[in-house]
């Protein structure tokens, strides 16, 4: 029941906070494309009257523009529905006007709106203002020339207010569409927040020792969170059912893989959920809960990663290995040396400096990806727990065993180093020297076990011990 209140509390947290966003935006796009279709209509209507005031003035010329005369001809042989034709000089003094005979009688124009935008910017436009003479709503247009400036307008009648008016298409599209993605987003939450109390449910019950069915694994989705799901419960019955003398082990890895997912997952749920409960939440606090959440969702994908090379390592073993299509040459001095560059920022940072001890070329047969895992593993752990290091060396020798040919290599490090008792769990999964500590460091606990596997997979042994003058050394070896 708590489960599917809190499953439920989070799909409505989550569909307000995307939906409320979306809403937004499109009510915010409504506006805007309203503004926009308007100010089109407006263009259109300004520009057609700014080339009637070109065509009369190329036809007149500065001259005859200022004739009577000719002014009213051109005007009664170019008609248009109650069009208003006026000229005026640059002081505002209105020279001629279609509709007044007496233009003498007419106010200064040189404050009208359409007439300062005519002089500062060549032309000029004004909406709805009402004539003084006329008594009539006008929308005017002003070109300025060379002495005069010529105004045009026309008065507002139903027509050109219906031709203004913006089409409202894209309104009813905006709102068909947000209705269809709300819907969409409704399914989606929902689904989502159903399968992650799913997970939450099975986690629980895993951590608790309870018994498991099979009905958890047929509501899983068929998408990235199915796959987790369904790795994390692939693990479980294959741990389950593993041999007599690993399910100890096995048993302790499903209880610690939900255990450690079910941290950072409450710590995601815990951090957006007082986000979402709290919109006016400061900017630089809501960015610090993020930036929580991103760290925990990192930890979790590595956790996953980890998990999912073991179970790997756990399929293979040595003749498989060889006998596979991933057996290839590789040169391990390479893989090293990209390691090293890899990890170049955070060693440094740590004042920690590498020194490599190996012969130019080292060539095995092996899987690179591996080779890469065990070195890689090795060098995050001295920078993640050898605290006050400044060193790491990296040795490779061959040595022969049991008439075989193989290459011995160590990773020391100058560190604190381990207390004895600990030198031989070191390799456990989920074994932690210091849990507290190491949690917050963001460590799996399987690095060192991966190592173990990898190692194993190659034929070879592992071991850990102090370095001499402090620190820790971890010694394996490969075939050569």
């Amino acid at each position: 029941m708590v489960t599917v209140s809190r499953s439920s509390v989070f799909q409505r947290n989550l569909l307000l906070s995307i939906g409320g966003i979306f809403l937004l935006f499109a009510i915010c796009f409504c506006i805007y494309q309203y503004q926009r279709e308007k100010e089109y209509k407006i263009d259109i209507l300004h520009s057609r009257l700014q080339m009637y005031n070109y065509d009369i003035m190329q036809v007149l010329g500065e001259d005859g523009i200022t004739s009577r005369h000719q002014f009213l001809s051109y005007v009664r042989q170019h008609p248009l529905k109650g069009l208003r034709v006026s000229v005026i000089d640059r002081q505002g003094r209105v020279l001629l006007d279609s509709n007044e005979p007496h233009p003498d009688s007419l106010d200064n124009h040189l404050g009208r709106t359409e007439i300062q935008q005519a002089l500062r910017d060549g032309n000029g436009f004004d909406l709805k203002r009402t004539s003084q003479s006329t008594h009539e709503t006008y929308f005017y247009s002003a070109t300025r020339f060379k002495r005069v400036i010529v105004r045009t307008a026309v008065p507002y009648s139903a027509e050109l207010t219906q031709s203004l008016r913006a089409d409202n298409t894209y309104i009813y599209f905006s709102i068909a569409l947000t209705l269809l993605l709300g819907s969409v987003l409704y399914i989606s939450t929902r689904r989502i927040s159903r399968h992650i109390g799913y997970l939450r449910e099975f986690a629980i019950k895993a951590e608790n020792g309870e018994p498991l069915d099979h009905e958890l694994e047929r509501h899983l989705p068929d998408d990235e969170l199915g796959d987790i799901s369904h790795t994390i419960i692939m693990l479980y019955w294959k741990l389950r059912h593993a041999e007599e003398d690993k399910a100890r082990l096995k048993r302790q890895l499903t209880q610690n893989a939900a255990h450690e997912l079910k941290t950072p997952a409450m710590s995601i749920h815990g951090y957006l959920e007082s986000i979402l409960d709290n919109p006016d939440m400061p900017e630089d606090k809501k960015k610090h809960f993020l930036e929580r959440c991103y760290a925990q969702s990192e930890r979790m994908n590595k956790l996953l990663l980890d998990m999912s090379a073991l179970t790997r390592l756990d399929e293979m073993d040595a003749n498989h290995f060889r006998n596979s299509e991933e057996y290839q040459q590789v040169d391990v001095v390479q893989i090293v040396r990209s390691i090293l560059d890899d990890t170049a920022l955070a060693l440094q940072e740590k004042g920690i400096t590498p020194r490599l001890k190996m012969p130019p070329q080292v060539i095995i047969a092996a899987d690179a990806s591996l080779i890469y895992s065990i070195f890689r593993n090795l060098i995050d752990n001295v920078i993640a727990y050898a605290t006050d290091a400044s060193l790491v060396e990296i040795t490779c020798k061959p040595v022969v065993r049991d008439n075989s040919g193989l290459y011995e290599f160590s990773v020391s490090d100058n560190g604190p180093g381990v207390e004895p008792q600990h030198l031989e769990h070191l390799f456990e999964r989920f074994y932690r020297v210091d849990k507290g500590r190491s949690r917050k460091l963001g460590g799996t606990g399987l690095g060192l076990a991966i190592v173990k596997n990898a190692v194993t997979v190659h034929g070879g042994t592992v071991t850990a011990l102090p370095t001499p003058g402090g620190g820790l050394t971890v010694r394996f070896t490969l075939q050569a």
